[in-house]
Formats: structure tokens, C-alpha cells, sequence
């Protein structure tokens, strides 16, 4: 299989031209499709990924090779166009050139000339990831920022992230990304799907915890039309729209348990079938799940499949918490501020002395998504060119003041009466004191403070309702 193009559609009306191109760049090691307009390229697409298109230009019916250009730009500007025509002119090469082709070939060739082209579009590609590739390595031999796709790497446990996602990027193992709410874990996917040799295709991301339960089942595998009341017609799931690329699948862990199930079989018979259907469908898709919840804790619980699980985690990636790498803080705080001025026309040079260290004795509980946050608000309010502590939220200045005040006490006392010496009761009243204080250390991050009470999310949650905690 090549690094760069496999599968072509060849587009032309004239069935011994299809044919002749079929048998050459088959024999030449690829994966070929062929159609006869440019009505049905854009039909099979709809199902199909291919990396280059090779069309005619013209072409009888409603869609030309021109048409069929401006259509890719706009509907799939990830595959590679070549053009070919009979009536070849320098004009004719432009407009197909201007309207996004790659090259143009003029009719009648001679069969190198195809395989020739095609290998030097091959060849642009695989230079592309390389450099890539080279710019990762040299950033990360300086001992600078680097920047993977959105995620930016200089922490030294955010290098041996980075160097374990280059080379689990290279195959098609199922990774499971696992960290707090707020690390960066769509980031993390989306560099993975753009360091493989996926990286042309589509990445479709779908967060499991924000669609409703009885929803869930058709936006993943579709539906057929008639399937339930509103079904008008027919759809595919996002397993179907991700074809050839990487379906990413945030909270997974929010999943219901007959969800799960289909999930399990759609990734060991890598098909589907729609809701209403009966005849499965063969799916090509690497999936990508991620977590902020504790999986394993989970499986114990019986709220996820055990065999889900481990299909899912074949190769873990854990991101590590922003307290847990503070000299990430200060190139994140630069990176947030020039987007903050790009996005709201301000013009910040950065934070004072004292802000900064604000930001990095802070324990970021929301981390990289709470530190962006802040420095938004804190943009919001700076009325000179740096940011001063008090233009950051009020919790941090809380934290700033309780600093100078000296160390905060960290335990508490209770009263107990003479007539009720319950231990049971008074056990309870210990359980929810310690609930309401972990509450209020993550704000209200239900998540982070069942890890601070050593209780698994489900008990946790039980708890809350148990004592009336709000």
C-alpha cells in the first residue's frame, strides 16, 4: 500500500478510456474506482474515499470536469484532482489549474505520463509529512514550544506524549485519551489524526455526554427512513461520514449500556447497520475515544462493558494534568494572549510580574481550558498593556490574598451533643462536611472531587443526593 495515494476514481464517459486506466494503475499498485460523470463521482464519494480524482474535462450531462472541480473544492477539498482532456490548450490547462486541480494531463498520453503524474502528486504528499515530521523533530532537539497541529509541546511530559502519539499515529490501533475535563483531549485526537496516514481524510468528533440517550444510537449508525416517527429519510451516522478517516468520540464513558453493545460490534466487524436496517454496512474508520472519567472504576460498578473497555484501550494515552507540568503555564498564557488580541482586537503584550506568578502557583482544577478562560476575562478588563493581578477572576485574587495572610487552615471542627453520641450519625455529618469542602476546592467539579474523596463518580453522585448537597 503506498504512504501517500491508494485509491483513484477515474471520471470519464467513454467506457475503453476507463477501462485502459483501470488496467494501468492497477498494474501499477493502486486501488482504482471509475465512474462516467461527474454526477455519479459526487454520489459515490458520498460513500466511498478515495485520495485522487482523475477526471475528464468534458463530459455530457449536467456536471463537466470543470463543474465536478468546483464541486471538490467546496464538498471534498482533501482529495487531489488531476485533469485530462482531448482537447488540450494552455487556456483549457489555467481554468482547470484556477479551479484547483493539482496538474493536467493532455489527451492521448502515453501511460507513463499518468503513472508519472500521479507519483509526483504521491511524492508532494509524503514530502509534506516529512516536513512535518522534521519541524516536530527539530523543535523538540531546541528544547522549544512546538506546535502539534492545535497542541502546544514544551513540558517534558508533554514531549513524551508527543513522541508516543508520532508513533502510535502510524497505525490503526483503537487509542483511548484519558485525562481531566479541560487537558486538551479533542487536541490530542486531532494531532494523532493528522500525524497518520488518515490525515486527508475526515476527523468527526461527537461528544457521547451532550446527545440525548434515545438519540445517541441513530447519530452514530443512522438511521433508515420510516425507522421512528421523525425518520423522513434516510440518514448515515457519523460512523458513515467518517469513512477513511478518524471518529473521535469524546465522553464515551457516557455511553448507554445498549449503545455499547453496537459499539463494541461496529469496531471487531468494522460495519454497522442502520437504525430500521437489516443489511450491514462495511465501515473503513479508526476510532479515537476519550475520557475524563475513571473507566476501570466503571467496569467494577457495572455501568461499562468490561469487553467495551478493552477494546478501547488498546493503547491508553494519558494526558497529565496542568498542575501537574506549571512550566507549560507561561508559553500556554503567551499562545492564549495572541489569540485573544487576534480574536477581540486588543493589544496585549502579557501578563506583570505578579500576575504571572498568580497563574502558576494556581492549581488550575479546569486546566488548559480554565487557564484560557481566565485570560480572556482578564483581557476583558486590562486597562494597560499588561495584565495585572487585578484583572484577574476574583477566585484567583482570593487565592492571592489568602497567600499574604499567611496558611490557610485545613481542618475543621464539630460540635456533638451529650444525648446523641451516634457514631453512625456523626459519620454522616463528617461525610458531607468533607463532600461540601472537595465541592467547593474544584468548584463544584463533581469529577475531580470524587478523586479527592477516593470515591468512585456513581458513589459520589449517590452521596450528593443522599445528604441533600447542592
Amino acid at each position: 500500500m503506498n504512504e501517500g495515494f491508494s485509491r483513484v476514481l477515474v471520471v470519464d464517459d467513454e467506457e475503453p478510456m476507463r477501462h485502459m486506466l483501470d488496467l494501468l494503475l492497477r498494474r501499477a499498485g493502486f486501488e482504482v474506482l471509475s465512474v462516467e460523470s461527474g454526477e455519479r463521482a459526487l454520489a459515490l464519494l458520498e460513500d466511498e474515499a478515495v485520495d485522487v480524482v482523475l477526471s475528464d474535462v468534458r463530459m455530457p450531462g449536467a456536471l463537466d470536469g470543470l463543474g465536478l472541480a468546483d464541486r471538490l473544492g467546496v464538498e471534498h477539498p482533501e482529495i487531489t484532482l488531476v485533469m485530462m482532456s482531448a482537447f488540450g490548450s494552455v487556456d483549457l490547462a489555467l481554468e482547470a489549474m484556477q479551479r484547483g486541480a493539482y496538474d493536467y494531463i493532455s489527451k492521448p498520453f502515453k501511460q507513463d505520463e499518468v503513472v508519472l503524474t500521479l507519483r509526483k502528486a504521491e511524492e508532494r504528499l509524503r514530502l509534506r509529512r516529512e516536513n512535518a515530521r522534521l519541524r516536530a523533530a527539530l523543535a523538540e532537539l531546541e528544547g522549544g514550544v512546538e506546535v502539534l497541529g492545535r497542541l502546544l509541546i514544551h513540558s517534558a511530559p508533554m514531549r513524551k506524549l508527543a513522541k508516543t502519539l508520532r508513533k502510535v499515529a502510524r497505525f490503526e490501533t483503537t487509542v483511548l485519551v484519558l485525562g481531566e475535563s479541560g487537558v486538551g483531549k479533542e487536541l490530542v485526537s486531532r494531532a494523532l489524526h493528522e500525524l497518520s496516514p488518515r490525515a486527508e481524510q475526515p476527523f468527526v468528533a461527537l461528544n457521547c455526554g451532550a446527545i440525548p440517550e434515545g438519540l445517541i444510537e441513530s447519530e452514530l449508525f443512522g438511521h433508515a427512513k420510516g425507522a421512528f416517527t421523525d425518520a423522513s429519510v434516510d440518514k448515515p451516522g457519523l460512523f458513515e461520514a467518517a469513512s477513511g478517516g478518524t471518529l473521535f468520540l469524546d465522553e464515551v464513558g457516557e455511553l448507554p449500556l445498549a449503545v455499547q453493545v453496537k459499539l463494541l460490534r461496529a469496531l471487531q466487524e468494522r460495519e454497522v447497520r442502520r437504525v430500521g436496517e437489516t443489511r450491514p454496512r462495511a465501515v473503513d474508520v479508526r476510532v479515537v475515544a476519550a475520557t475524563s472519567r475513571p473507566l476501570e472504576q466503571m467496569v467494577d460498578d457495572g455501568e461499562f462493558r468490561q469487553d467495551l473497555f478493552f477494546r478501547l484501550a488498546v493503547m491508553p494515552l494519558s494526558i497529565p494534568a496542568l498542575r501537574e507540568r506549571r512550566e507549560d503555564i507561561a508559553p500556554l498564557a503567551d499562545h492564549f494572549l495572541q489569540t485573544i488580541n487576534h480574536r477581540l482586537g486588543t493589544a496585549l503584550e502579557g501578563l506583570d510580574a505578579e500576575a504571572l506568578r498568580i497563574l502558576l502557583a494556581y492549581d488550575w482544577p479546569g486546566n488548559v481550558r480554565e487557564l484560557e478562560n481566565t485570560l480572556e476575562h482578564a483581557a476583558v478588563l486590562a486597562e494597560s498593556a499588561l495584565i495585572s493581578p487585578d484583572d484577574l477572576p476574583e477566585r484567583l485574587q482570593r487565592r492571592r490574598q489568602a497567600a499574604a495572610e499567611g496558611p490557610e487552615e485545613v481542618g475543621f471542627s464539630m460540635h456533638f451533643s451529650e444525648e446523641d453520641l451516634s457514631v453512625k450519625r456523626a459519620s454522616r455529618r463528617i461525610e458531607r462536611e468533607l463532600i461540601l469542602r472537595a465541592l467547593e476546592k474544584t468548584e463544584g467539579n463533581r469529577t475531580h472531587a470524587a478523586r479527592l474523596l477516593d470515591l468512585s463518580h456513581r458513589a459520589l453522585l449517590y452521596k450528593i443526593k443522599e445528604f441533600g448537597v447542592s
